[in-house]
């Protein structure tokens, strides 16, 4: 393994030498290469980071969160279920064709397709019909009314309906053509992505006349990167690195709160957690605030739901089971067999190592026999997305929708039917199919604290704390980081 680093490492440096003032090359460092480039084809971190740049979304975020035009100026209620967007008309593909109304209905038509698999589809599945009724406006008609359809379509990305369909999805994701501010120029597999500037951008242009994404695994790799120059800003760095930045003459450490948040996955379709008495042992074992004060740097937030406040949907005052390691390890006892079953704990090295091994030995505490799985990124999200019973029966993970909606948040999660159900309950789906409809604010949020307080008192997951995203940037740059975690080239900059 080391190996390999080492060689990504050589092969980074020889990609980017330092950048003349950031200029004209800005690299970034990221923990992984992207797994696709295709917006419609996966949802993680390192692949949203790239494609971001690539393609255009119907609408968006600002850096303050509000949600704020893109490719439409303007929408307007024809009923509740049935909306109308009007469409820039001067914004083209990298081909030089037009972006029309029929490229957002294929978008739309693409990604709730149910034989394209998309892993975004529940995101979007309430969207029946995307109907163009000219060049420059589109109606979408939902299944029922949809509070949470603006917030979802921050992340729909506008594909080019012609040329997806003469190259087909395999050509289109090693290709990838959009409408942003940067053009697709190359994929060296397992190296980097090199993007260039798209001079003919609509709006606002990229600072930097190419933009490289070097896939570096070791964290520690990526924060030598920035202190020697060969970076100008790299992801994912933890608490210690971040510090370390603090005396950095080159480069400075960077933070946010995210919507992101951190979370234990407990299978219990699979022993030992078919067993409700571990699964609270398992709840009550994990000191969170003692993992955010000791080895997080204590900006991380504790949390007892699958939300953060950065969504909406955060009900105050859910609570879960109080961290007891006495009565953990009591209820291990009481357990009698299940209690002494082998339980791998399965990771991915997007996750910070120092609280999975935090979290293992915590458990071992309490009586649990748990030992660390350390998998690839792209195995771990195939096998949590085999279903509720095929799952892995413990795994480390973190979750977030970059939508700021609880939809968005909860519907993937924990309604049947999703890729990536953990678990299956009718109460809950009820309740989720309810809120996704309910126009009424306080409806919404009624049902939402009900299915906080099932999933508190079930405990198919342990919720741990808010995620702070940690980034290292060079001295010059001007960046700000956001909740949704989005990273916008054309919204940085380079101040000598």
């Amino acid at each position: 393994m080391q190996k390999s680093f080492t060689w990504l490492f050589a092969a980074g440096l020889m990609l980017a030498t330092p950048a003349i003032a950031g200029a004209d090359r800005f690299v970034v460092d990221l923990a992984a290469e992207p797994s696709t480039l295709d917006p419609q084809l996966q949802w993680n971190p390192d692949s949203y980071y790239v494609y971001r740049n690539i393609f255009d979304n119907l609408v968006t975020r600002d850096d303050k969160g509000q949600i704020v035009p893109q490719i439409a100026t303007a929408w307007r209620n024809l009923s509740d279920t049935e909306i109308v967007f009007t469409l820039r008309p001067d914004v083209t593909f990298h081909d030089g064709s037009s972006l029309t109304a029929e490229d957002v209905a294929f978008s739309i038509a693409r990604i709730t397709d149910a034989s394209f698999a998309s892993p975004q589809r529940g995101q979007f599945n309430k969207i029946v019909q995307a109907i163009p009724l000219s060049a420059t406006e589109v109606k979408f008609v939902t299944d029922g009314p949809y509070p949470a359809l603006l917030a979802q379509l921050v992340k729909l990305s506008i594909v080019p309906k012609k040329i997806v369909e003469a190259v087909g999805k395999d050509a289109f994701n090693l290709k990838p053509v959009g409408s942003g501010p940067y053009r697709f120029e190359s994929w060296q597999r397992g190296v980097a992505v090199t993007l260039t500037r798209n001079d003919r951008y609509w709006g606002t242009k990229g600072p930097f006349a190419s933009a490289v994404f070097r896939a570096i695994p070791d964290s520690a790799t990526r924060l030598a990167d920035l202190q020697a120059g060969s970076a100008d800003l790299a992801v994912g760095l933890d608490s210690d690195q971040l510090a370390q930045l603090k005396g950095s003459q080159r480069a400075k450490p960077l933070t946010a709160l995210t919507e992101r948040l951190a979370y234990l996955r407990l299978n219990p379709n699979r022993p030992p957690f078919d067993n409700p008495k571990i699964r609270e042992a398992v709840a009550r074992a994990v000191d969170k605030q003692g993992i955010i004060d000791g080895i997080l740097g204590g900006q991380e937030k504790p949390i007892a739901q699958m939300l953060t406040p950065a969504h909406f949907g955060w009900i105050d005052g859910i609570e879960g089971p109080a961290f007891d390691p006495a009565r953990a390890k009591a209820l291990v006892t009481e357990a009698g067999p299940a209690g002494k079953v082998a339980i791998p704990l399965t990771t991915a090295p997007f996750f910070d190592q120092r609280v999975v091994q935090a979290i293992q030995q915590q458990l071992r505490d309490v009586g649990l026999n748990v030992t660390i799985e350390l998998i690839d990124t792209p195995s771990f999200l195939q096998r949590t997305q085999r279903g509720p019973v095929e799952a892995p029966v413990l795994a480390i993970s973190r979750s977030s929708c970059a939508c700021q909606d609880a939809d968005g948040a909860l519907y993937e999660l924990f309604h049947a039917g999703s890729g990536w159900t953990i678990v299956e309950n009718k109460q809950v789906d009820a309740l989720l199919d309810g809120a996704r409809t309910a126009l009424d604010p306080a409806t919404r949020l009624a049902d939402y604290r009900k299915v906080h307080e099932i999933i508190a008192t079930t405990l198919p997951v342990v919720p741990l704390y808010q995620t702070v995203a940690g980034y290292g940037a060079a001295k010059p740059v001007q960046f700000t980081p956001t909740p949704n975690e989005s990273l916008f080239l054309n919204r940085i900059r380079w101040t000598d």
